[in-house]
């Protein structure tokens, strides 16, 4: 399904034609087949791998969207590829796929209420958010955000309950200092030394 997508964004010459993808069956073993680990178990074991967090902006037609995404990565040099997970079930996913782009927004170590804001679900996330069009796509840029990544849809991959999205750099900037906010073990924090 995510490969379509991606095919029918390039076909259409537009990154704007895209349909919503379909709901998919989220079942990754059969109904009478046990899960090989606790699913509560692998979000507690798990936990304990400290991540950056960003969140992932796009504009379609719609306006803007976003939501707050911790499974991001820089994917290659040559060319420049970064790639972030998204839910399956995410609502704000079709819209993203639909512009065709997006920027990632790496968010500072006093960002912790923006990235709340932007982890709920069917609120207007970008209420009281200042924000500009990242130089590349137009795709918002967050204020105060110490990075961003603007980049181009190249690649979209199933990963069980999730896609994985890979996005081609088309310019990046960063400011010169700044902590970045962690997350672990279901709390935000920063470095300490």
């Amino acid at each position: 399904m995510a490969a379509t997508a991606v095919r029918h964004l390039r076909a259409a010459g537009s990154p704007t034609a895209v349909e919503p993808l379909p709901r998919p069956v989220l079942r990754a073993v059969r109904e009478d087949e046990r899960p090989p680990v606790d699913p509560a178990e692998f979000r507690r074991v798990l936990g304990h791998f400290a991540s950056g967090v960003t969140i992932v902006t796009a504009l379609d037609a719609d306006g803007p969207a976003g939501f707050a995404c911790q499974s991001f990565a820089s994917l290659s040099l040559d060319p420049p590829l970064v790639a972030f997970m998204v839910a399956r079930t995410s609502t704000t996913w079709p819209r993203i796929a639909d512009s065709g782009t997006f920027c990632v927004n790496i968010l500072g170590a006093e960002q912790g209420p923006l990235c709340r804001s932007f982890a709920v679900s069917g609120a207007d996330k970008f209420a009281g958010v200042e924000w500009d069009h990242a130089p590349a796509t137009g795709s918002p840029r967050l204020a105060g955000s110490p990075a961003w990544i603007d980049c181009t849809i190249t690649a979209v991959h199933t990963g069980g309950d999730h896609l994985i999205v890979v996005g081609r750099v088309e310019s990046l900037g960063a400011a010169e200092d700044g902590d970045p906010l962690l997350f672990h073990r279901g709390r935000f924090g920063r470095f300490s030394s």
